[in-house]
């Protein structure tokens, strides 16, 4: 199969990049950073410029006839109160995590259409299901991604172009490197310093991005998808039908207790 995946540079990118690369398929990693590897070819490429994914896409059909998997996994984190957000920050996330991941659809499609056939994941978060506290932003970015997955699988259903959102955990990377973090106002100071560093413990204990990549293999060889497919620690997945399930002031004190809140 010849699969494009978006931020290879490192953490879950590399890793999913590598990993299929040495299973035999053709991979092209999209990312800012060219990286050197021997299973995967970087074309660097800014998802949130239009013109560079247009461009990308063109390069990749230079030399192979098909694209049969889209990947978007490129994306950032972003963490503090809403109140202390800002346009710029806001857009800035929105840009790559959801206008990113549009665009690179939007270019693949035609190809997809044309072999009538392809598969698209688009990476999501377990948190995209609620509203995580200092992470509003990050959770709705996320969320909207959900929706247009949702959207999109009833346009493309004809040409037997397949998408889901895969809905990660907490995975072990160097995420908390690259999170926006926005300014936090004196009256939230003591709370997010206490979630923030639950936060980047959870990270420190999560899952390995192999076994993402080991799920990923797994899912690229299903014949149908259904439209959400989660991989977390069962802690994590569990918060989502629980989520569905029950009134939402308990719930609240669920996620209160989890975040060690009060």
């Amino acid at each position: 199969m010849t699969i494009l995946i978006t931020g290879t540079s490192a953490g879950i990118g590399f890793t999913l990049a590598e990993y299929l690369g040495k299973k035999g398929h053709i991979v092209f990693g999209l990312s800012r950073k060219n990286v050197e590897s021997d299973y995967f070819k970087t074309i660097p490429t800014d998802i949130t410029d239009n013109l560079q994914v247009q461009n990308a896409i063109a390069e990749v059909l230079k030399t192979e006839t098909r694209i049969d998997v889209l990947i978007n996994n490129a994306g950032m984190g972003m963490v503090g109160p809403v109140e202390d957000s800002t346009q710029e920050e806001i857009l800035k996330l929105f840009n790559l995590n959801l206008v990113g991941t549009v665009q690179m659809m939007t270019a693949v499609l035609p190809q997809m259409r044309e072999q009538k056939m392809g598969k698209i994941i688009n990476i999501s978060s377990i948190g995209s299901e609620m509203g995580l506290p200092f992470r509003g932003f990050y959770s709705a970015s996320k969320s909207a991604v959900d929706k247009v997955t949702e959207a999109i699988r009833y346009e493309v259903s004809p040409w037997n172009i397949q998408t889901c959102a895969l809905h990660l955990g907490d995975i072990k990377t160097n995420i908390a490197e690259n999170r926006v973090k926005t300014k936090v106002s004196k009256p939230y100071e003591e709370t997010f310093n206490h979630v923030y560093s639950l936060m980047n413990s959870h990270v420190d204990q999560g899952t390995e991005p192999l076994e993402v990549a080991e799920y990923v293999e797994k899912l690229l060889l299903k014949k149908t998808w259904k439209a959400h497919f989660y991989f977390a620690k069962l802690g994590q997945r569990i918060g989502v039908p629980l989520k569905w399930m029950l009134p939402q002031k308990f719930y609240e004190n669920l996620m209160r207790r989890y975040n060690k809140i009060d």
